[in-house]
C-alpha cells in the first residue's frame, strides 16, 4: 500500500469534524474534564493556522480550546489536534502554493514542535526572523508568549 501524502490526509477526512460522547467513558470524561468531546478535522486546524499574522503566534490549547466552543462541545480531542497540527504543516511544505505559517503554532506554553517540517531548528529560526525570543528550557525550546504574541481567534 502507498504511503499517502500530508495533503492527502489533511483533504481525506470526510467524517470530521464530529461530536463524541464520552459519558459512557467515565475515566476519559474525569481525564479530559467533559461530556461531549469534539474531534475537529484537520481543515480546522489548518484554516486556524492559516490566520495567524507575522509576529503573532497561536497555541494548540488555545485552538482546541476555540473549536470547542464553537462546535458547543466541552473539550476538543487532545490527540487529534496534536496529530492534525502536523499533518497541516507538513502539507503546507508539501504545496507550492497557497501555504500556511505552521512554525507560529506552537504547544502548550509556547513550546516549539520537534515534529514539525526540519524540526526544532527550522521553527526557531522561522519565529526569531519574525522577532519572537526563543529561550531553553531544559533540553526543550519555548517562545516567551505574552498578550501582544498571542494571536486572538476571536477577532
Amino acid at each position: 500500500m502507498v504511503k499517502k501524502t500530508a495533503n492527502e490526509k489533511l483533504f481525506g477526512s470526510k467524517d470530521l469534524p464530529k461530536l463524541v460522547d464520552l459519558r459512557e467513558k467515565p475515566d476519559a470524561m474525569k481525564r479530559l474534564k467533559g461530556r461531549i468531546m469534539l474531534v475537529a478535522s484537520p481543515l480546522q486546524y489548518n484554516q486556524l493556522m492559516a490566520e495567524v499574522p507575522v509576529g503573532k503566534v497561536l497555541t494548540i490549547d488555545r485552538m482546541r480550546e476555540y473549536l470547542a466552543q464553537e462546535a458547543a462541545a466541552d473539550v476538543t480531542c487532545p490527540m487529534t489536534a496534536g496529530i492534525f497540527t502536523n499533518i497541516c504543516a507538513h502539507a503546507s511544505q508539501e504545496r507550492e502554493t497557497d501555504q500556511i505559517p505552521w512554525w507560529r503554532t506552537l504547544k502548550k506554553a509556547g513550546e516549539l514542535n520537534d515534529k514539525y517540517p526540519g524540526g526544532i531548528e527550522e521553527q526557531k529560526r522561522l519565529l526569531e526572523m519574525e522577532g519572537h525570543s526563543v529561550q531553553k528550557k531544559g533540553k526543550r525550546l519555548f517562545v516567551e508568549i505574552n498578550k501582544v504574541a498571542l494571536y486572538d481567534l476571536t477577532m
